[in-house]
């Protein structure tokens, strides 16, 4: 795979820069990550109430088809509901292409989250990169490979920044795009559902907490076993 480093977007060498350049990319990320959770318990009441201003907080599928709605019926200004989300999903796009600058390929086991198929992907997202440049990142959220690779690959391929962002703003607005068109094209049912969503926000949040708790547990309890049988 092609790693050409175009002028101005040299990665820092070995040593201390280097090293807060990774320290500020992986935070950059985490960032999202931390405050999209956080900000879980309040979709289901936002969904059916205010889905523009959930589109700004979290920029999910669902809070923008519920914004397209809304704005079908009235109650939401269909401008705004494009535009909402639009700042929250690129904020860390950037920091996905630094990653790839910085660690190459092998950076696609992590973004993957160790999925077996993550050399795969990371190889598919290069190849797509080489072939359709920056089409490829318009496309991101289309192809059947997780978006954070192709950003990545972007970064390891050596497209610069500037570029990367165009088609980023560009892929971006039209994947809002179709998902708010959607809403608006069901309107009034979507509407009662996102409505009825809200009117059960509460139960729903204590489902999703009790889920997770849940999940923690079982994974700790899976562990045990292995600490116990693991050589100090």
């Amino acid at each position: 795979m092609t790693t050409t480093v175009p002028p101005g977007d040299e990665v820092p060498p070995s040593g201390a820069a280097r090293r807060r350049a990774e320290i500020v990319c992986v935070t950059g990320i985490a960032v999202k990550t931390v405050f999209a959770l956080a900000l879980l318990p309040l979709a289901p009441s936002l969904l059916g109430t205010d889905p523009v201003l959930l589109e700004a907080l979290r920029g999910s599928t669902s809070a923008m088809a519920s914004g397209g709605a809304f704005a079908r019926v009235g109650e939401a200004s269909l401008v705004l509901a494009v535009l909402a989300p639009l700042p929250t999903l690129l904020f860390a796009t950037p920091f996905f292409w630094w990653a790839g600058r910085l660690w190459g390929p092998k950076v696609a086991a992590t973004l993957a989250g160790g999925h077996p198929k993550a050399d795969r992907w990371a190889l598919r997202s290069g190849a797509h990169l080489e072939r359709f440049g920056g089409l490829a990142v318009a496309l991101a959220p289309y192809l059947p490979v997780p978006s954070a690779l192709i950003y990545a690959a972007a970064g390891w391929t050596g497209m610069s920044l500037l570029r990367f962002m165009v088609f980023d703003v560009l892929g971006m607005l039209s994947w809002i795009g179709l998902i708010v068109g959607v809403g608006y094209a069901v309107g009034h049912p979507a509407v009662q559902v996102a409505k009825a969503i809200s009117h059960y926000g509460l139960l729903v949040t204590v489902g999703l907490v009790a889920i997770a708790v849940a999940i923690a547990v079982l994974r700790t309890r899976r562990a045990e076993p292995a600490r116990a049988t693991t050589p100090t």
